[in-house]
């Protein structure tokens, strides 16, 4: 009986150094080639520009008084600064806290208290979000955070100008101090108990994680790589840039945020060779009207991930972005992230109905959730992963750390999946009741969490229904107070502006009763059911 475990290649070594390290024996092979393009902001910059102006923000930071292991928050859409600072900690030793830009107050709030930062990099605003107002909002309850400095403003600049009186010296003995098992980097993740937790990665984690999907996507100096999904996240951070300085190719920066027509630009105008994204992302990109009159003929390859990819959906990647080699890719922020991914000559049925194969050097099974044995191949169970790229911990959680990585050190996923005989995976469902909207995972219960704050809402039960663009939308239901007149749209209004915009609720329906099982747990699955019907969906 074959048991549903596999063990990725071990063929081409792990990285042992630092991501500073990697950066600099890159630019050591490729100083001329361009290393960042931001077309939104019109700049570019070689290798060998690119860690001159990683070094000189790195020194500005130790003249700023980051310590080993301090935290430094970064709060903005993609640009050319946030690169900068990405690189410019790790070279120093600092832990980047990465802070969604969708992010309000009560969110902003807590990540920085949570995660102890002393500074944070911030733009001054982006879309509806006042950046500079939030930050003021949460200044009294955010203790911790000694300092705030804005991108696009004097004291930025100041700051960066700060670096030229640094002598080199300096950034070398902090250099010395580094180590890859140090963390570098904390990104949070929807709480399912209400708060986001604060996944915990290392040098080796992130930077192996990027090599290796630059390995599989067969990067080499000659890649050119659109990166529309967000910095914030590790798609954006590890499988974009990352992916990109292991390998010498250039990080191509189309918009702040995903723009169909700016990502299409930027691949005609910078003969991209790699484009990314989550599957709404690509549906868009190909429905918009600018694709016909644009040169896609330069792309080969990219990473779909986020959420399963419709068959049609992939046929038209292949053929009208020209991307016959693009992959699927499957893993959780906690695994750094990528865990599976499918290869570049896989066949269109295995890029849509799995999610690949082990990554180099991870090991992966699919248990029974109850007893935790291995179950056999063709079985349904939790996925599970282990190896270099499971995260060091949760951010002072040590519970939740104990609750999400066994004894053994494998990573349990909360999905439910299938292994075949080749080592493929299938998803099929999850052990949590998580929803993915539009490839943004949102736990249910830190919703749940803040309608409870309304003083009319006696319970809310958040659940996940189909929708035709985002995969799923939110919906909840609401139980209010007797008498009370609070209306779905006064609910829908209540989160607004106070949540991250993907998390508040599309549909809201009221009810004086849930279903429950005989013990008293609620039936999720039957709310979702009674939902589709209501709406017709």
């Amino acid at each position: 009986m074959q048991l549903s475990y596999a063990h990725g290649p071990k063929d081409v070594p792990l990285l042992t150094e630092t991501i500073g390290e990697n950066l600099e024996h890159t630019t050591a092979r490729f100083p001329d080639r361009d290393a960042l393009i931001v077309r939104h902001q019109g700049i570019r910059c070689t290798y060998r520009e690119f860690d001159e102006a990683t070094d000189r923000l790195a020194k500005a930071f130790l003249r700023l008084g980051v310590e080993l292991g301090d935290r430094v928050g970064i709060w903005s859409p993609n640009c050319a600064e946030w690169v900068a600072v990405q690189y410019a900690t790790a070279k120093i030793g600092a832990i980047l806290v990465n802070v969604n830009p969708a992010y309000r107050t009560s969110e902003l709030e807590y990540v920085l208290n949570q995660s102890g930062c002393r500074f944070l990099i911030s733009a001054p605003s982006y879309l509806t979000s006042d950046y500079r107002a939030m930050v003021d909002a949460v200044s009294d309850s955010t203790p911790g955070l000694e300092r705030a400095i804005f991108l696009d403003s004097p004291e930025w600049n100041e700051l960066f100008d700060a670096g030229d009186d640094v002598p080199d010296e300096e950034l070398w003995q902090r250099e010395s101090l580094l180590d890859p098992d140090q963390p570098i980097n904390i990104q949070y993740t929807s709480g399912t108990t209400g708060f986001p937790k604060g996944a915990t990665l290392t040098h080796r984690n992130i930077l192996n994680n990027g090599y290796f999907c630059g390995e599989t996507l067969g990067y080499t100096e000659h890649d050119r790589v659109c990166i529309p999904v967000p910095f914030y996240h590790c798609f954006g951070m590890v499988i974009g840039n990352l992916a990109c300085t292991s390998h010498g190719a250039a990080m191509v920066i189309p918009a702040p945020g995903f723009e169909g027509g700016a990502v299409l630009e930027a691949v005609e105008a910078e003969a991209c060779t790699s484009l990314y994204g989550v599957p709404t992302m690509f549906i868009a990109v190909l429905e918009h009207e600018d694709l016909a009159k644009r040169d896609v003929s330069t792309l080969r390859t990219g990473v779909m991930a986020g959420a399963p990819c419709p068959i049609e959906v992939m046929k038209r990647v292949i053929t009208d972005l020209n991307m016959a080699e693009v992959t699927i890719a499957y893993g959780m922020t906690e695994m750094s992230p990528v865990a599976t991914q499918t290869l570049r000559d896989d066949t269109i049925e295995r890029r849509v109905a799995t999610v690949g194969v082990a990554h180099p050097h991870v090991e992966i099974q699919i248990v029974d959730s109850d007893t935790g044995t291995v179950v056999p191949v063709g079985t349904s169970g939790e996925f599970c992963a282990r190896g270099y790229s499971v995260m060091e911990r949760y951010w002072n959680d040590p519970e939740r750390t104990a609750d999400a990585i066994d004894a053994d050190g494998w990573m349990h996923s909360g999905d439910l999946a299938v292994m075949d005989e080749a080592g493929y995976v299938k998803i099929v469902g999850r052990l949590k009741d998580m929803i993915i909207r539009g490839g943004e995972n949102v736990y249910p219960r830190e919703i749940e969490e803040y309608l409870f704050t309304h003083p009319d809402v006696v319970d809310a039960q958040v659940v996940g229904v189909p929708d035709e663009r985002f995969g799923e939308q939110i919906m909840a239901w609401v139980q209010k107070r007797e008498g009370s007149t609070l209306s779905e749209a006064e609910v829908i209004e209540f989160c607004k502006g106070t949540i991250a915009h993907f998390k508040v609720p599309k549909y809201v329906r009221f009810t004086d009763e849930y279903p429950m099982t005989v013990t008293g747990k609620i039936q999720k699955f039957k709310l979702r059911e009674r939902a589709i019907e209501e709406l017709g969906l």
